[in-house]
Formats: C-alpha cells, structure tokens, sequence
C-alpha cells in the first residue's frame, strides 16, 4: 500500500513584509520631518491665538542680543546692521511679483526690547512695506473662546 502526501497551497496572504514597509516609511516621515524646521537661529517667539497661514517673502530676525538677520525668499538668514535693513527690505520689493502682496515677517525674541522691535517695524512702514510680527501657537488652554 503506497502512502500518498497531500501537498496543499496557503490561501493566506502573509503581510509581514507589508508591516515592515509602514514601519519603514513612518521612521523615513519622522526622521525628514525634524528638517523642515525654518531657521537655524535660537528665537523664542511669543505665544499668540491667531496665526495666518501666508508665506512671507522675506524674514527679518531678531535674537535675544537684539542683532538681525535676514533670509530673502527662503534663503539661509545673514546678519545684517539696521541701516541694511532698508536695502534689503528694498530687495523684497523689487524681487516680489507684481501681482502678489508682499509682506515681510520679523521673528523677535520673547526678550527683545519694545524699542528694538519698534525700529524694526517703522523702517518697514518708512518703505510702504506690510509687516507681520511672527508667533507660535498659543495652547489650547489659553486660547480665548
């Protein structure tokens, strides 16, 4: 008497490979995200309930020793005097589409000096340029109803 041995197919798919792609992915989105952050300056920016969702054409920053740095259209920021500021503010003018409302947006420091910020702001306005003071988001306990 022959014995005969039944060889049957698995009509299950295995999704192991398929987990390890996810895991993959979600560790490839997490790494990358931590490069998006804008600027390498340390500025503690103060906390407010409204954010506006534009994109500024050019970035004035203001650190806690009251130096500023520039970044025009996304480029890596540079410090400058704030008697360059003007020319600089003049460049976004002249680099931003006609069609477009330019507008530039100053990063300070929670410890930068009313005044210090108020130079900043009026040389912007001397030059007919809209200027918007940058915040992070306030928590969600704070925020008013």
């Amino acid at each position: 008497m022959a014995l005969k041995r039944q060889h049957r197919m698995m009509e299950v798919f295995s999704m192991a490979s398929m987990t390890d792609v996810i895991f993959l992915l979600l560790i490839f989105f997490m790494v990358t995200s931590t490069f998006v952050f804008p600027t390498a300056l340390e500025v503690n920016l103060p906390e407010s309930s409204h954010q506006t969702a534009l994109k500024p054409s050019t970035r004035v920053f203001i650190d806690r020793d009251s130096r500023l740095y520039v970044s025009v259209s996304g480029e890596e920021p540079s410090e400058i005097d704030a008697e360059m500021l003007v020319g600089a503010i003049q460049e976004a003018q002249a680099l931003a589409p006609l069609d477009s409302d330019p507008f530039i947006a100053v990063y300070a420091d929670e410890e930068v000096t009313y005044g210090t910020l108020v130079k900043v702001l009026d040389i912007g306005a001397s030059n007919n340029m809209k200027m918007v003071l940058a915040t992070k988001p306030a928590p969600a306990s704070a925020r008013p109803e």
